[in-house]
């Protein structure tokens, strides 16, 4: 069989931009890779597979995945490993974390886990979103109707779905970004006129983490998409470029981050993803 791999990305633009930080229509045959290493990011992850469930482990050869036509991927410092069918096709959406309030109606922090069935947290919405969407084949209509979806979710939010996060933690989240993930826990807790203790009292209790743990999930992000930059764009620049940029101390704190995120090397991603990324199914997903 033959091997087919599209992506479209939709414009991130609108009123939904800072909400939902990137949106990708997928539609892939005779793909031989058995398995796909979702990565930890600092954004949750919302799939629409509209042939064949997506199956998601939290380990190659799980014997208990979760198992969903439409999932949901909270925050996470571990990777999800994802079995690849042979034929997939779909919309995924990297979502704020702060969206997570309107849109599943509920904080980030009561998100747990790798994945989760979006039915469970939506109800019948969910399902009938994918089938909307499976109905037709035009990818400028499907977005559309995913956008219509999200004005819907934003419109008929209440009480504390509707809520806006503490303010401490909305600057406090800017300021990590900011940084690309670095900078020192108390010149950040200084910066939000906070303790440390209650700066990630205030983070854990909306986003489930403290700021030292989505501040390494930062840095992380950055320092995959300047890896997969590396096959996108080819330079002149090394692993060792990489750590130096993105805030590592050397190339070894590079490798072990990525060992304890992803559960593998720099190179050993390169080496599963490479294909996937000169598709350019691999785009930024941050914003």
């Amino acid at each position: 069989m033959t091997t087919s791999m599209d992506f479209v990305r939709a414009d991130p633009r609108g009123p939904f931009a800072g909400a939902v930080t990137s949106m990708v229509g997928y539609r892939q045959s005779g793909v031989t890779q058995r398995l796909h290493r979702g990565l930890p990011s600092p954004y949750l992850t919302l799939v629409i597979a509209l042939d064949t469930p997506v199956v998601v482990g939290e380990r190659e050869g799980d014997e208990a995945p979760v198992a969903a036509y439409d999932m949901l991927g909270p925050l996470s410092t571990r990777p999800a490993y994802i079995a690849q069918p042979d034929t997939q096709e779909g919309v995924q959406l990297a979502v704020h974390p702060f969206a997570a309030r309107w849109l599943f109606g509920a904080p980030a922090s009561r998100l747990p886990g790798l994945a989760l069935d979006l039915g469970d947290v939506l109800g019948p919405s969910a399902p009938a979103l994918r089938r909307r969407v499976g109905d037709v084949d035009d990818w400028s209509t499907r977005f559309g109707m995913v956008r219509d979806f999200l004005a819907v979710r934003a419109r008929t939010a209440s009480g504390a779905a509707a809520s806006r996060p503490r303010p401490e933690v909305v600057e406090g989240w800017r300021w990590i970004v900011a940084h690309g993930g670095n900078g020192r826990i108390d010149d950040l807790a200084a910066h939000v006129a906070l303790s440390p203790r209650r700066l990630r009292a205030v983070f854990v209790e909306e986003l489930g983490f403290g700021p030292k743990v989505l501040g390494r999930l930062v840095r992380f992000d950055r320092a995959v998409a300047m890896v997969r930059d590396q096959v996108a764009q080819p330079g002149e620049e090394t692993l060792s470029d990489v750590a130096a940029r993105a805030g590592y101390a050397d190339h070894a704190h590079l490798v072990h981050e990525f060992q304890a995120m992803a559960g593998t090397s720099p190179t050993g991603w390169l080496a599963e993803e490479r294909r996937n990324i000169q598709a350019g199914g691999h785009g930024a997903a941050t914003g």
